[in-house]
């Protein structure tokens, strides 16, 4: 009896505990939000590029976030809060998107992609992601999309 209390308690306080995972989107489902808003062919790049960044730079996990020093990054295409969005601690930022890194970490994604699209757009491509640059460019990304 006592372990199928402590399983329920487990199980409660797993849901009434907020979580810092946001959702993990699926490679799939991925694919197919990446291709319902025009990512392949943007700036030059193929919705494989666009997977393999987000594979690299979040994990498809919508509440991502990375501490750089000054600046952080946010949500599933880790977007850099000195640039892009405001987070109310980065010291010079430029918030380009005109957006809240807060809402960046929600599990609507829509403004994350207008955001990453920006972006893309005013480097003609990835080159702002390390993730990219490091693990994806110049590679076959084929796996990426395969079966989607």
């Amino acid at each position: 009896k006592s372990m199928l209390f402590l399983g329920f308690l487990l199980v409660f306080l797993g849901l009434a505990l907020p979580g810092t995972q946001g959702k993990i989107i699926s490679r799939c489902e991925m694919v197919k939000i990446l291709r319902q808003n025009g990512f392949e062919g943007f700036e030059g790049t193929t919705v494989a590029d666009w997977m393999c960044l987000v594979k690299y730079e979040s994990g498809y996990n919508t509440k991502a976030y990375n501490n750089n020093g000054p600046s952080r990054d946010y949500g599933i295409f880790q977007i850099n809060s000195k640039y892009w969005c405001n987070d109310g601690r980065t010291p010079g930022s430029k918030n380009a998107c005109h957006i809240s890194c807060s809402k960046l970490q929600d599990d609507n994604i829509e403004d994350d992609i207008r955001c990453a699209k920006k972006i893309a757009r005013e480097a003609h491509g990835l080159s702002p992601w390390y993730g990219w640059k490091n693990h994806c460019r110049g590679r076959n990304l084929s796996s990426y999309v395969r079966g989607c």
